[in-house]
């Protein structure tokens, strides 16, 4: 565990004392919280690190990861545009709202536009059926749903993340 427990000491001992020792597993998912914040996903050497401090497998580390949406076990963008894609969104339009977004942007469902900044993931239930086609972006430390979108709605947003991201570069 020496990467999150050298970045992250005192955090860790704070996050290990909540919990009785033979319930330390129940420490998985604050510990997964700080290995995302150190890289912005979490790698499987981190999974296993957590594993081995909370005697737990990496397995199970996985599938707690593998489960959650705000958990991320691969590297993307600065933001997340997660498309919920269970059937009743998919009834809706989703998929073809994905489809459409994704080709827009040049990418395939999963991957990341070529400057770094926007990863398009499918997703499953976001609980707003009714309000479908919607997503979910994460990025800046929040999650803000959109609902009943189009691609037009959602290329502005896009618009908007990359000028702010530029105004970033420009001021710092």
């Amino acid at each position: 565990m020496s990467q999150i427990l050298e970045q992250y000491p005192e955090e860790v001992k704070t996050i290990l004392a909540k919990y009785p020792p033979e319930n330390k597993r129940s420490a998985v998912m604050p510990l997964l919280y700080l290995a995302q914040r150190a890289e912005g996903y979490i790698p499987l050497r981190a999974m296993k690190e957590i594993g081995e401090l909370l005697e737990i497998s990496v397995t199970d580390v996985a599938s707690i990861v593998g489960f959650y949406t705000l958990y991320h076990d691969q590297p993307g963008g600065k933001y997340r545009i997660q498309v919920c894609l269970d059937l009743p969104c998919m009834l809706r339009g989703a998929g073809k709202f994905a489809d459409d977004l994704c080709k827009a942007l040049g990418i395939q469902l999963g991957e990341t536009t070529p400057d770094g900044l926007i990863t398009v993931e499918r997703v499953t239930c976001l609980a707003g059926c009714h309000h479908a086609p919607l997503f979910q972006l994460q990025g800046e430390g929040e999650i803000v749903y959109h609902e009943n979108q189009t691609l037009e709605l959602a290329l502005a947003l896009v618009k908007e993340l990359r000028e702010r991201a530029q105004k970033e570069v420009q001021y710092g």
